[in-house]
């Protein structure tokens, strides 16, 4: 269909007045064809009737006829044009470009587009194809030819400020709550349980207790029943596996969301990342009115040194879901989805865990997606050949980039006030508090994440983030920060959306 519409095109364009003529689109009106065309050139009776007798051979068939008009782009209406692209086919690239960053230059003969991006985005965009993408499509929209540039503007930002060191009491200590209204089932007896958002570390024998958000029964490879179960406490949430006694199977089939818990067991590397593999399931719950014991942290940089959040917005989502209304809990809360980049997935914090290379976040307040966050981070180290390729992200993209100390107070300061959501936001908020805590900055927010969220609301093959968009229609860059919190942002409004408030 292309390779025909580019031979019709060819001979269309030998007529003087439609030499740089682009079809707009064909229509059948009374049993007759008719291909509109677009000439920014003047035109005379003789071309369109030249016009016609070109479509007549064109159109299987049918009568037809050309229906030809005049139309001049000026610089708004291509700089118009190329935002709108940009938000239907890149929209979280668009997120980082306002109207201001595009420049049309025209040269008679079509023109040219610039768009100012910094570094960073630069180099996403040219990976993606932006360019050439945008390009095409102003060609087939106006007439002459188009290409395009992406422009890399950064802000001078001067010297990076850095504040004092913290002290040496800023090495944070597992926080513990009384187990309460304890119940048997497995017969553990946990007196205490630990804050889940400081469940960090390889431990043997801790318990943690809250709220199930998701619970499932499956069959191991060996044919024997087990149960993936997720449980939230104030401050965090975690997925466990639990092998059943056959006495207690019957009872934890009985388990539903909502129900409290206390699940004791390891934490414990599984395929170099830590997770939880609970041998006791009993009922508990936390003390009546829990509010989580805060840790001494150094208090919200009082400005960005590094990383400067920008203005965001995604209009195809409005497009798409306007019509329902959003939840009082989304709009009145405050939230960062944020995504990273890691050289690998050890995220057990010692000395061999893995290091950040790129972290991405978008805030969202009153239900709507405000700002962007997003950088590179400096790596000491060589990247392997398989992050590579995972991610696209080369060696040479990071340098310059600044000290991930930095980014982190930027990123707490981002993040001051808001609840993290992630999917899978566990294993990213395991570097940000290994890395925060280095500099003094503890990460205890309230966190949501996206996968059990997911799982409370869809029925899917499996809840992993490019299924999830792609239940809702969204498309995006997998396995580049910015890309995958922005994704997941939009899908943590339509869950919230279709539950009509937030997870439990």
């Amino acid at each position: 269909m292309a390779s025909k519409s580019l031979e019709y095109l060819q001979e269309i364009r030998k007529a003087e007045g439609l030499s740089r003529a682009v079809l707009k689109k064909i229509s059948v009106e009374g049993g007759e064809a008719v291909f509109h065309l677009v000439t920014d050139r003047n035109y005379s009776s003789e071309d369109v009737r030249y016009a016609s007798e070109v479509s007549r051979r064109y159109a299987g068939g049918l009568n037809a006829s050309a229906h030809v008009v005049k139309s001049v782009p000026d610089e708004e209406g291509v700089r118009r044009a190329v935002a709108d692209s940009l938000r239907l086919r890149f929209p979280a690239f668009a997120a980082f470009v306002s109207p201001e960053d595009i420049r049309i230059v025209l040269d008679g003969n079509g023109g040219r587009f610039f768009i100012g991006v910094s570094e960073i985005e630069r180099a996403k965009g040219q990976e993606d194809g932006i360019i050439d993408a945008l390009s095409s499509e102003l060609n087939r929209t106006f007439c002459g030819n188009w290409s395009g540039e992406l422009v890399a503007e950064e802000k001078d930002r001067g010297e990076i400020e850095r504040e004092a060191p913290p002290p040496e009491e800023f090495v944070a200590a597992p926080r513990f709550f009384e187990v309460c209204g304890y119940s048997a089932i497995d017969g553990a007896e946990p007196a205490h349980a630990i804050y889940i958002a400081d469940l960090v570390k390889e431990m043997q024998g801790v318990t943690v207790c809250g709220t199930i958000s998701y619970i499932e029964e499956r069959e191991s490879k060996g044919g024997k029943p087990y149960f993936s179960v997720t449980v939230a406490d104030a401050t965090g949430s975690i997925r466990a596996r639990y092998f059943p006694r056959k006495a207690a199977i019957e009872k934890v089939r009985a388990l539903t969301q909502g129900t409290s818990v206390a699940l004791t067991g390891d934490n414990e590397l599984y395929n170099g990342s830590l997770s939880f593999r609970a041998k006791a399931v009993d009922l508990g719950r936390p003390p009546e009115g829990f509010v989580p014991e805060e840790r001494p942290s150094r208090p919200v940089p009082a400005r960005y040194t590094a990383v400067f959040p920008a203005p965001a917005s995604d209009f195809v989502q409005a497009d798409l879901f306007g019509s329902a209304p959003l939840p009082q809990e989304l709009i009145r809360g405050k939230f960062v989805v944020f995504d990273l980049e890691t050289t690998g997935l050890n995220n057990t914090p010692g000395p061999t865990m893995d290091r950040i290379i790129e972290v991405g976040a978008v805030k969202i307040e009153g239900g709507a997606i405000t700002e962007k966050f997003s950088t590179f981070v400096a790596c000491p180290t060589k990247l392997s050949a398989e992050i590579v390729s995972l991610t696209g992200i080369k060696d040479e993209m990071l340098l310059g980039a600044p000290d991930v100390s930095d980014v982190l107070a930027d990123f707490y300061k981002f993040a001051a006030g808001c609840t993290l959501v992630g999917h899978n936001v566990q294993f990213d908020c395991r570097f940000i508090r290994y890395y925060g805590e280095k500099e003094g900055f503890l990460f205890d927010h309230r966190q949501i994440d996206t996968v059990t969220f997911s799982q409370q609301m869809l029925r899917l093959s499996n809840y992993k983030l490019n299924t999830v968009a792609d239940h809702y229609g969204f498309t995006f860059n997998h396995h580049r920060a910015y890309d995958d919190a922005f994704v997941t942002a939009k899908i943590f409004i339509e869950l919230a959306r279709e539950k009509g408030g937030l997870p439990l």
